[in-house]
């Protein structure tokens, strides 16, 4: 999905959510290439030229989650929790974290989130990020778990902003374990839509339980998730 319409499919749920109009919402998905500046972003953070960009692809877009450049495409799971706040920003990025991190220890990866460099992190390298933005009490925005994705689009940027820090993937980091005979037959190739699917649904479940709450799928044609004003 392109970010911009992901954007503001969020943006109408979380009106709807905080109306009263509708239930807390998780969005899981993938976008198109993207790269995304967070509120405290510093431009210089993207090193590839926008000819270059505009030539691969890749659009450059500003947003309100906070922190700083990061960059989404085929293959990294986003998740989109538009939930409103009953214990406070804090608990809520800790809950987002809980589901994440547990999802990936189902997988044999041992994760940990890191407050002084907000993210979930493998060893040196940061396999998931996180940022969130809330108005109205309501939470938008989420996380971006590196599944799949081809890590090279990450030499496009100074991935949040650190410069000595390394990006890694759930497929890098199986296939370094079964090189290593850590995990044999028991690791989950992630390039599978079905695989991916069993992610997801594994994912979904974490975070049910991390938030304490109970999740019922709604068909990506429903009526909920079509917006409205297409045009605009």
């Amino acid at each position: 999905m392109p970010y911009a319409r992901a954007l503001r499919l969020q943006e109408q749920i979380r009106d709807q959510v905080a109306d009263g109009r509708a239930a807390d919402t998780l969005l899981l998905l993938e976008h198109e290439p993207v790269i995304t500046l967070g509120r405290s972003a510093n431009p210089a953070n993207v090193l590839a030229s926008p000819e270059d960009l505009r030539k691969s692809g890749i659009a450059v877009v500003r947003t309100s989650r906070g922190g700083d450049v990061t960059f989404h495409g085929p293959g990294q799971v986003i998740g989109y929790p538009v939930f409103r706040l009953q214990r406070g920003v804090r608990a809520h990025v800790k809950s987002m974290v809980d589901g994440i991190v547990a999802t990936l220890a189902s997988l044999g990866i041992a994760a940990e989130w890191r407050e002084s460099h907000p993210g979930v992190w493998v060893g040196p390298d940061k396999i998931c990020a996180v940022g969130v933005h809330v108005r109205r009490r309501v939470a938008t925005h989420g996380f971006a778990l590196n599944v799949s994705i081809d890590l090279a689009a990450f030499r496009t940027i100074v991935p949040c902003g650190l410069h000595d820090a390394g990006v890694t993937s759930i497929a890098k980091v199986l296939d370094s374990a079964c090189k290593l005979g850590e995990l044999g037959q028991q690791s989950l190739r992630v390039s599978m839509p079905d695989e991916m699917e069993m992610l997801v649904q594994g994912l979904s479940q974490a975070l049910a339980q991390s938030f304490g709450m109970r999740m019922v799928r709604i068909s990506a044609s429903s009526s909920r998730l079509q917006i409205a004003n297409e045009n605009l």
